[in-house]
């Protein structure tokens, strides 16, 4: 991959990003509540029909791996319509694809309570990922269009906290679903979701690509500008650097429910109250990078979240190997890697963006589908490791941080400054 030393030099071919009209605080305010709900949907729709698996797969009479296949069939629409819609944008505008989206959304949605067996169910949940992409990998191009300069970090830190948090919150909306009604009710509750979101979209969101800004040559000329940002050295490396990130938090999220109720024993409103506290953990981490992205350079932020987040992994592992099972310990070291991880995901998409500017719908394609590949990947892993240690769970967390580590160093090198704001 060819090195640029700033996004300036990003090998792509769309015009240079516009430095005129700012939404008013207002419609800022309404603009960034939308997209940041639009971020939090397919998280949502991920993982809040978790609790509801073994009802599940009673009711349309399949086994336990046909059950998570419908999850996996969720990740991969997700992954598809990522890499789809956001290339796509760059060269006929978001917001179209925005209505679209968040309409087949709810459409989608709802054909998946209603679906009959689990081949059905299965194949309504793959298009209701590819459809929910379209408000994920939108959102991040939309800021990106419509905002520039020390801004620009303050709103993606919100639509990073809402990522982190929307796949720790869903089990538990959805265990209040599943509380009253069946697991078709979460999938009803998320159709309805999808028209507030879709009413939110045709209000508060303008088209923010006007047509001088967009990509011409048709739809070959915006997948040959993502080609140019997957050759692009540093910004892959940013991009893998939140992939990896992703797959510890990923692993996390799979793991630490066997961890705290069966290895260590605690019931499952204690595992609730230990996994509300990392969740706060993730939200500082967050809050911190908005309060310091105007004074501190984005690479020195990412820098210390990976670090950090790598020191948490390894203290973990070296503590169960050194200490044995302990519930303190676990804790701790967990609420350290999952705070820094909440640095570590606004940091990557505001130097993602900013050095893909001059193609946002692209970049945020290869932010968000390289998230969700890398977590999705990584996630059951946990599982195939077994779950009677905790060793597992923190074994992949630290190989995912490495990772990150040397795509962050080897590749991104963020002494060089790349995608600072200007």
């Amino acid at each position: 991959m060819a090195a640029a030393p700033s996004h300036q030099n990003a090998p792509t071919s769309a015009p240079a990003p516009p430095t005129g009209h700012t939404p008013s605080p207002a419609s800022a305010r309404a603009l960034v509540l939308v997209l940041s709900a639009l971020t939090a949907v397919a998280p949502l729709a991920t993982d809040m029909y978790v609790p509801g698996f073994p009802a599940l797969g009673r009711t349309l009479h399949a086994g336990s791996s046909a059950v998570q296949l419908t999850m996996t069939a969720f990740l991969a629409g997700l992954v598809i319509g990522q890499l789809v819609f956001g290339p796509i944008s760059d060269g006929i505008g978001r917001r179209r694809l925005l209505i679209g989206g968040t309409a087949g959304f709810t459409v989608f949605s709802l054909a998946s309570a209603i679906a009959p067996n689990i081949a059905a169910l299965t194949a309504t949940r793959f298009l209701q990922g590819v459809a929910g992409a379209a408000g994920m990998v939108l959102a991040r191009a939309v800021l990106t269009d419509r905002f520039h300069g020390a801004e620009l970090p303050r709103y993606f830190a919100a639509l990073a906290q809402i990522m982190g948090i929307a796949p720790i919150a869903a089990p538990v909306l959805g265990g209040l679903v599943l509380s009253i009604s069946t697991w078709r009710a979460v999938f009803v509750v998320l159709a309805a979701l999808g028209i507030v979101l879709l009413l939110g979209v045709l209000r508060a969101v303008p088209e923010s690509l006007p047509p001088e800004r967009r990509h011409g040559g048709g739809i070959g000329s915006t997948f040959r500008a993502m080609g140019s940002l997957v050759r692009f050295r540093a910004f892959m490396g940013y991009v893998l650097t939140l992939g990896f990130a992703a797959a510890a938090l990923f692993s996390y999220i799979a793991g630490s429910s066997f961890v705290f109720e069966d290895i260590h024993g605690v019931s499952a409103s204690v595992y609730s109250l230990i996994f509300a506290t990392n969740a706060v953990g993730m939200l500082v981490g967050g809050f911190c990078f908005s309060r310091l992205a105007h004074r501190v350079r984005l690479n020195k932020l990412l820098t210390a979240g990976v670090v950090i987040a790598t020191i948490g992994t390894s203290a973990q592992v070296a503590l169960r190997l050194l200490v044995g099972e302990t519930l303190a310990w676990t804790w701790i070291t967990l609420f350290v890697s999952i705070g820094a991880i909440g640095l570590i995901f606004p940091s990557t998409m505001s130097i993602g963006q900013g050095l893909g500017r001059r193609a946002p719908g692209a970049a945020s394609a290869l932010l968000g589908g390289f998230q969700f590949l890398l977590g999705a990947l990584a996630s059951p892993l946990v599982g195939v490791f077994g779950t009677t240690s905790s060793l597992p769970m923190a074994a992949i967390m630290l190989i995912s941080m490495a990772c990150a580590c040397l795509a962050l160093f080897g590749l991104a090198r963020p002494w060089e400054g790349n995608g600072e704001p200007e």
